[in-house]
């Protein structure tokens, strides 16, 4: 029992230093890297500045030398410098609403500078405010680039100014497609770059559709990358005190299906490969945006920090040849939404694992499964959550008991125990003995209840990441004073129920004879009270539900051990 208690004591112990560690660096960053309000898109484009500064420019082989800069890729590493920028036109934006995505598009370059969700609200309180995920003004700088570089691309000397038919696309009702066409013409070629968005559906299909008049070959190579700066995640976002929330590049390789590069890891280590098919995206809690080119060919990934501190997260693809007088296009998939793990299975292998579950992913995807299937059956997701802790409690009963009764005999001869220990306090090898004896004739295993625990470990860790990772908790009620699973408990009603729980389990379990761990389990229900008043309201309910029923079967298996014993 003495090896049992020091190893649930040293796994408590442990765990309060990780959170504690994470809460001081998670709102140390908050402090540090805080960002005033920023300034939503209007239907004037007031706003938002041009996605295409000088830093933005596209670098080609054959571009004359001058200004460098940084933030676009070049087709061969550290060989070319920027060309000068178009400035005419600048700024001009073109909206675009679907009934999941307000976008607006930069004819400069034809970038995607701001996204919003009107599907996720920014805050519960405000059901008029749109999330938004992705823009581009004086505070913040989160955008989606892409253009055609190369010897003959129209971004290799300053990005193409493109033109569009109106300032406003609407998807309307009573049809699932919108396309929206941005032209361009040079020396004979037409370009037209088509942004295709379905209802519904957070993905854009982002195509250039060339026709060469030029009366040579033309050939370029297609890029997307995601330009950020290292503004944090809106704290409405934030986890809370018990997860710092990964705030990211990753990609796919072959040899590793998901790959993360903080954007300390961008600036420390920049990464290049060329890989097949593929995805690479910018992460934070809830929400993700992604580039998806051509599934069939290989492509160069970089990731990188500018000069400027913006991280750089892209795609170079292949070059496009087309001879004078043929036609050709070529194109990308670009997703920026919620991390929607069914909806990013569909789109590429391995992207729902953005949604990072850790190196228990293999577990927590069945239990997100379960949880979904339950919620889909009450239409609540606190009552799933509550449900879903029970099928838990219910499969681990049997190893749970073995546990429980492990407990109970130790209480049972605790005061047999105490004797030994008083009796031969001088002699820890006779004392060792007595207790060995004793644990024989009682027939009881002092390490019984340490495997039933260490069992269930990555299941219920499995479960704390489903419950922290998956978007569909945001903003989710519950009951009564909760209308948000995702945010702390306002009154903090469940984090003192789950701290009275861990009490009266304490009570029902022997008390240890050592002084010291007797002072830290005394201890441990006001630190973990402590921690938990800054969880999100579903994991407090899970620890609520799983300790109310645990201490349910303890009891009960306590009671009945007493009784056979009188």
């Amino acid at each position: 029992m003495d090896l049992q208690r020091s190893l649930l004591i040293g796994v408590i112990a442990v765990l309060s230093f990780m959170l504690l560690t994470e809460w001081v660096a998670f709102t140390g960053e908050r402090e540090a890297q805080a960002v005033t309000p920023q300034t939503r898109l209007t239907d004037s484009g007031t706003g938002i500045a041009s996605a295409s500064g000088q830093a933005d420019i596209p670098v080609t082989l054959d571009a004359p030398a001058v200004e460098s800069s940084d933030d676009l890729p070049t087709l061969e590493p550290e060989t070319t410098e920027a060309a000068p920028q178009s400035s005419s036109n600048a700024g001009r934006i073109v909206q675009v609403y679907t009934d999941v995505l307000q976008l607006a598009i930069d004819l400069d370059g034809g970038d995607i500078v701001e996204v919003a969700l009107p599907k996720h609200l920014a805050e519960i309180d405000n059901p008029d405010v749109p999330f938004v995920l992705l823009e581009q003004n004086a505070n913040r700088v989160y955008v989606a680039q892409s253009g055609l570089i190369g010897p003959d691309g129209i971004d290799s000397n300053g990005r193409a100014t493109f033109s569009a038919a109106q300032t406003r696309f609407d998807l309307v009702e009573g049809t699932n497609e919108l396309q929206v066409d941005l032209s361009y013409t040079q020396a004979g070629v037409s370009v037209t770059k088509r942004f295709t968005l379905r209802r519904g559906d957070y993905l854009v299909d982002v195509d250039y559709l060339i026709e060469n008049n030029s009366g040579a070959r033309w050939q370029a190579n297609l890029f997307g990358q995601i330009k950020r700066d290292s503004s944090p995640q809106p704290a409405g976002d934030s986890a809370g005190m018990g997860l710092n929330p990964f705030l990211g590049a990753a990609l796919t390789q072959p040899e590793e299906r998901f790959t993360k590069f903080d954007f300390q890891d961008m600036r420390e280590d920049p990464f290049r490969a060329q890989l097949p098919g593929g995805w690479i995206a910018m992460i934070q809690h809830y929400f993700l945006s992604a580039w998806i080119p051509n599934a069939e060919q290989s492509h160069t990934y970089t990731t990188r920090v500018t000069n400027t501190g913006f991280n750089i997260a892209g795609f170079t693809s292949p070059p496009l040849t087309l001879d004078s007088g043929q036609s050709g296009s070529v194109g990308a998939g670009f997703y920026a939404g919620p991390k929607d793990q069914y909806r990013l299975e569909e789109i590429s292998p391995y992207l729902d694992l953005s949604v990072d579950y850790g190196w228990l992913w293999w577990i927590a995807q069945p239990l997100f499964w379960l949880l979904n299937q339950i919620h889909e059956l009450v239409g609540n997701w606190g009552a799933a959550i509550i449900l879903l802790t029970v099928l838990i409690k219910g499969a681990f009963f049997k190893l749970s008991a073995t546990s429980y009764r492990s407990m109970a005999n130790m209480r049972r001869v605790q005061p047999k125990i105490v004797d030994i220990r008083e009796q031969y306090a001088d002699d820890k090898q006779k004392q060792s003995q007595a207790m060995m004896d004793l644990y024989r004739k009682e027939k009881i295993n002092p390490m019984g209840g340490c495997l039933p625990i260490l069992v269930q470990m990555p299941v219920f860790i499995a479960l704390y990441w489903v419950l922290m990772e998956s978007v569909e908790l945001r903003h989710a009620p519950f009951a009564l004073w909760i209308d948000d699973l995702s945010v702390m408990d306002p009154y903090f009603v469940l984090p003192l129920i789950m701290g009275a729980s861990m009490w009266f389990m304490q009570k029902l379990n022997p008390p240890p004879p050592d002084p010291m761990q007797a002072k830290i389990m005394q201890w441990m229900p006001v630190i973990f009270t402590f921690f938990f008043l800054w969880f999100p309201a579903g994991l407090v309910l899970y620890w609520v539900v799983n300790n109310l029923l645990s201490m349910a079967q303890q009891w009960y298996i306590t009671r009945q051990i007493e009784k056979a014993a009188a």
